[in-house]
């Protein structure tokens, strides 16, 4: 736990579908089981144009590890749990968007995971901010709708050039590095990334009771082929809830996966998906900078979750998500979701 302590110290049936657990994301494959082509590195994602030979997604992956360790598991986000539900869309969904998955009910896959890329992180490890929260959205033309959110509102750096700089720095600071060490100075040149090592939310009550933030900006087009550019957020139906530390000391190392499990088989868990509208002026290729919160908000519609998922070694390790891979009526707007959909995949070769 070393590094990982110092690291962070800066209404419709679901009858109707066919089985979610048939679906190609649970094959089990070591190939892409989207069958998606990997994108080529984005020159504009990177602020120093000598690092596009420096600096492939491959890398930062390789920095991940560097942080947290080769464990053969997700580099981030390692330790998830899987559930199954259905989205329904809302009709203001329908107007800002052309997008098949806005005209009806939509079968999804989810994963709740805590941060870091240790796969046995405890619940209770304060440092295991921000959560994450990963939709599939399973499209009736088989095709998926990868949806990647965490629980703060902000990222730590501008650009996939200036994460893998802070990653660098982190793995070359253990507790042994002479002070000041790499990153002090990369935090003293980044107030950002400081804010967001030294700001995290308390542990959630539950994976149900946090907010989640898509970080990055996306671009909608309607029928009309009017262009706006959104940011994703999710609320819980259950409302936020953090613990206190008299609390989540008397939790599991499992508490949250242990929660939710019981949680779904009480009543379903539902959260609003909703799209945060750009103002002009609003920083849409730098995920660092929130937009501010007097910008209008649409309801995209609801995802609810009513069962749990496969949750064995060979469905978590299956599961790929790519965040850049669109449908028609959504586009990438922030160059980083290309860097993201490529360090994916490699991330997924590796765990199986």
């Amino acid at each position: 736990m070393r590094k990982l302590s110092y690291c962070m110290l800066a209404g419709i049936a679901l009858s109707a579908f066919p089985p979610i657990a048939d679906n190609p994301a649970y094959a089990g494959s070591t190939e892409s089981p989207i069958g998606t082509e990997i994108p080529t590195q984005d020159p504009r994602n990177v602020s120093d144009p000598e690092k596009l030979t420096e600096r492939t997604p491959g890398h930062l992956v390789k920095d991940l590890h560097a942080v947290f360790g080769e464990h053969h598991a997700r580099a981030v986000h390692a330790k998830g749990t899987i559930l199954e539900g259905f989205f329904m869309p809302s009709l203001q969904a329908r107007r800002a968007s052309s997008s098949e998955l806005f005209k009806a009910s939509t079968p999804v896959i989810v994963r709740f995971s805590n941060f870091t890329g240790l796969p046995s992180i405890p619940d209770t490890e304060p440092h295991g901010q921000p959560r994450g929260f990963a939709v599939k959205f399973l499209l009736r033309d088989g095709s998926n709708y990868d949806v990647v959110s965490h629980s703060f509102n902000g990222f730590p750096s501008p650009t996939a050039a200036d994460f893998g700089d802070l990653l660098q720095a982190i793995a070359a600071s253990g507790e042994t590095a002479s002070k000041p060490t790499a990153l002090d100075a990369y935090l003293g040149s980044h107030p950002v990334a400081k804010q967001f090592l030294t700001t995290q939310t308390p542990p959630p009550e539950s994976w149900a009771t946090s907010a989640y933030y898509g970080v990055n900006a996306f671009e909608f087009t309607d029928k009309k082929n009017k262009a706006i550019y959104v940011r994703y957020r999710f609320v819980p139906a259950a409302g936020e809830h953090d613990l206190d530390a008299a609390t989540l000391a008397r939790q599991s190392d499992n508490y949250l996966s242990e929660e939710i499990e019981r949680r779904v088989e009480r009543a379903p868990i539902a959260f609003t998906w909703y799209a945060q509208i750009a103002e002009p002026g609003d920083a849409i290729a730098d995920p660092s900078v929130p937009w501010p919160e007097t910008r209008r908000l649409i309801e995209l519609g609801v995802v609810t979750l009513d069962r749990m998922g496969p949750n064995t070694p060979l469905a978590d390790k299956s599961l790929l998500f790519l965040p850049g891979t669109t449908p028609p009526g959504i586009g990438v707007a922030d160059p980083m979701l290309t860097i993201r959909n490529a360090a994916y995949p490699t991330s997924f070769a590796e765990r199986q």
